[in-house]
């Protein structure tokens, strides 16, 4: 694991910006780290407000599509909200369909069987608009390359409004609006929305247009914080406005959908981490080992009644979907030993076997044990299909656009993709990717690393630090919880392994000069004998709180130690 520490910020802004808002250096020099070196700045960080989203008109065909539905509102015609199988898709799907059916009765949704139809817009779901005489189609979180599939819709009188935030490819699909901030011709302010967030400022946009305020959007803000998590944009700009008021919603006045999952979690209050590892996981695990229209039915229950009893089955779809990934990753993970490629620079695994619903997790597994770009394969129909996962730095969309000859079709963003090939492709396919990854993976990027934003000093660790500290969440990519080094701390003498197997470290830690303080090392039970030997050690965390016994005191959750 490598430590970098981020460069220094320049001292006088640090010091001016501190004493502007009357706060320590320690503070002001993070804030300064993540460009914020004014009062005006420091505000709207601090405070996000409503005031700070942009118009929805920005966004490129947002009128037509706008016109589009209300024309389809006045006339009584059907609309079909489609969506993706995954959390972004699934509560986006969720937020619009409900939107609408506070206008009309006439909307239906539709999520694609992941295994019967597979990621993205159907000809399926297209057939069964037909037959079920929808007029419009919706389509969030998928669709910017379904250029066939939208021009097979338009040959039997269906139109599509597409809401995506995927890379188009050269060609916009002919759709009567195509929203996208990342259109090359999309001059929207903010490009890193997810699927849901593209859906929310469509319902935005129309709802200005029928004579709402914000307030009567503000309960589908929920949803939108589930799938900006679950879905690793950047909690920035327009995203982190979203996420603030989203997780505002889910704590104050959460639909029951979200309560059901929250009680069955045993978690009164969520943060951003919560969403992504407690929420998400069970959304998701209703597409992986079922169907996705589970998550879409539990997200739009009116009732708390009969949501907890649809996220009981739920439950059990997560329960399974643990057992299932536990099993391919050990099989993956004795596939390359037995190869003998443990030293390449990719990981690419396939076993006709392996449950399409859980390789991308598989993915990610893998990559815990070897860091480097991983793609896991399985049969899907007559071809093959595979989740692809990266490595931080490493762009593996654009590595598989290089692999371009030996793929059917593949789709996603830089650090995670699907694909489709032929079993006669998946050598030519593994070799090539091999081969890119080689020559393209600067030898920087082949070993983890935690970047650091500040050295500091145990001293210096206190309830108003940490008060002011909490205040920087959301957290996430764009804004990461601040990672903190103190050099030279030992171990009180109350320090040990816990947990099963003692895989977790648990220290009761000092500097000197300082009081001890708790931390906490999930996974790095290993460390002990470091910790525990004779020598002071340096450590590397994220300030923390642990609530146990109806107490709660500051903690330091552990990153590394050496």
């Amino acid at each position: 694991m490598r430590w970098i520490l981020k460069p220094k910020p320049e001292s006088e802004k640090v010091q001016a910006l501190a004493k502007s808002l009357s706060v320590s250096e320690g503070i002001a020099y993070l804030l300064v780290q993540r460009g914020i070196t004014t009062y005006a700045q420091a505000k709207d960080f601090f405070r996000p407000s409503l005031a700070q989203l942009h118009d929805p008109f920005l966004m490129r065909d947002m009128d037509l599509a706008v016109e589009r539905i209300q024309h389809a509102l006045c006339t009584q015609q059907n609309i079909l909200v489609y969506g993706d199988y995954d959390v972004d898709g699934t509560t986006a799907v969720s937020l619009m369909s409900s939107y609408l059916l506070t206008h009309t009765l006439n909307v239906a949704t539709y999520i694609p069987d992941r295994y019967a139809e597979g990621y993205g817009v159907s000809y399926q779901g297209i057939d069964f608009a037909a037959d079920n005489g929808f007029d419009l189609i919706i389509a969030l979180d998928c669709g910017i390359k379904a250029i066939d599939k939208v021009a097979y819709a338009k040959e039997k009188g269906i139109d599509f409004i597409i809401c995506d935030h995927h890379r188009p490819g050269e060609q916009i699909p002919d759709a009567v609006a195509v929203l996208d901030p990342k259109r090359d011709d999309c001059d929207y302010p903010y490009k890193e929305l997810c699927g849901c967030g593209v859906g929310f400022k469509l319902i935005q946009a129309l709802g200005s247009r029928l004579g709402e305020t914000f307030e009567y959007w503000m309960p589908y803000l929920d949803l939108v914080a589930i799938a900006i998590g679950a879905d690793i944009v950047p909690i920035t700009g327009e995203n982190r406005v979203l996420a603030y008021f989203g997780l505002q919603q889910v704590n104050q006045d959460p639909r029951p959908g979200i309560a059901a999952l929250m009680k069955q979690a045993e978690k009164p209050k969520m943060t951003v981490t919560d969403l992504v590892f407690t929420v998400a996981p069970r959304i998701n695990a209703a597409g992986r080992m079922e169907h996705g229209q589970y998550a879409v039915t539990l997200l739009t229950a009116q009732d708390l009644e009969s949501a907890q009893e649809i996220a009981l089955g739920i439950e059990q779809f997560n329960s399974d979907r643990r057992e299932t990934d536990k099993i391919i990753t050990q099989q993956a993970l004795d596939q390359i030993t037995e190869l003998g490629e443990e030293g390449r620079h990719t990981t690419v695994v396939y076993d006709p076997q392996w449950h399409k619903g859980v390789i991308g997790i598989v993915a990610s597994r893998l990559i815990e044990t070897y860091y480097r770009p991983t793609l896991v394969f399985t049969k899907s129909g007559d071809k093959l299909a595979a989740s692809a996962r990266s490595v931080k730095g490493f762009d593996v969309y654009a590595a598989l656009e290089q692999c371009q000859e030996h793929i059917i079709q593949f789709g996603g963003h830089k650090y995670a993709a699907g694909l489709t090939l032929t079993e006669a492709q998946y050598p030519l396919f593994k070799a090539k990717f091999e081969e890119v990854v080689a020559q393209t993976l600067p030898k920087q990027l082949r070993e983890p690393e935690i970047q650091i934003d500040q050295s500091l000093d145990l001293v210096d660790i206190s309830p108003k630090f940490y008060r002011i500290l909490k205040q920087f969440a959301p957290f996430g990519p764009g804004n990461m919880a601040p990672v903190f080094l103190s050099e030279g701390v030992y171990d009180t003498g109350y320090g040990r392994p816990v947990g099963e197997d003692e895989k977790h470290l648990k220290l009761t830690i000092a500097q000197q000069g300082s009081q001890p303080i708790g931390a906490i090392g999930f996974g790095l039970g290993d460390k002990w004998p470091l910790a525990s030997g004779k020598k002071p050690v340096d450590i590397v965390y994220c300030l923390d709180e642990n609530h146990w016994q109806g107490v709660t005191k500051l903690q330091l959750r552990l990153r590394d130690l050496r």
